[in-house]
């Protein structure tokens, strides 16, 4: 029955965890399986938004954003470890910054809001090019936490190479790098 889930009584946690852990696969698989099946059926069948509509009952806006975050992230890049929602906040960004971004997420098991602020933070900072996260332009702050350091050249520059050696900005790979030691330390 697709409304309820009737359950024994007197079930072992165990098995009601497992129980859980499928039900939440498939609930986060499906997402994909409907980009997939859209792309697939944009190749085979004219009108495949209004079909998908008539046999899902989902809105085209929906459909859509499957199938986009679907085209995005080639079955071979997409992470197990990471939900639907978690890629289709990167889908946006070139693929390389997916992949770093992934790679932190999955590294510090962040959920899909934390990963979600984290880039916004990084697109204000790229976006102000101060290289301050929490600064606006016109050197107004924005909302959040402002952290300011001050180190002497030589120090700037070798944080610029090590940073270019991983094809990130400097603001990128200092938050990297901060997540790094502080996820050692828990």
């Amino acid at each position: 029955m697709r409304t309820c889930l009737a359950l024994p009584a007197r079930m072992p946690l165990d098995e009601w965890r497992r129980i859980g852990r499928q039900i939440f696969t498939i609930s986060d698989s499906s997402a994909w399986w409907l980009g997939d099946w859209l792309i697939y059926g944009q190749s085979e069948y004219p009108d495949r938004y209004k079909r998908a509509i008539d046999e899902t009952g989902l809105d085209y806006q929906t459909l859509r954003n499957y199938a986009w975050v679907a085209r995005k992230f080639r079955q071979e890049r997409r992470r197990e470890s990471l939900s639907f929602q978690h890629h289709a906040e990167l889908a946006s960004l070139p693929e390389s910054e997916q992949d770093d971004w992934m790679d932190r997420a999955e590294k510090h098991s962040w959920s899909r809001n934390e990963l979600r602020n984290r880039v916004k933070a990084g697109r204000r900072a790229t976006r102000d090019g101060s290289g301050h996260a929490g600064a606006g332009q016109n050197g107004k702050s924005l909302p959040g936490t402002r952290l300011q350091v001050s180190i002497i050249p030589d120090q700037q520059q070798r944080w610029q190479d090590a940073a270019a050696t991983v094809d990130q900005d400097l603001l990128t790979w200092i938050v990297a790098v901060l997540d790094e030691a502080s996820a050692t330390r828990e």
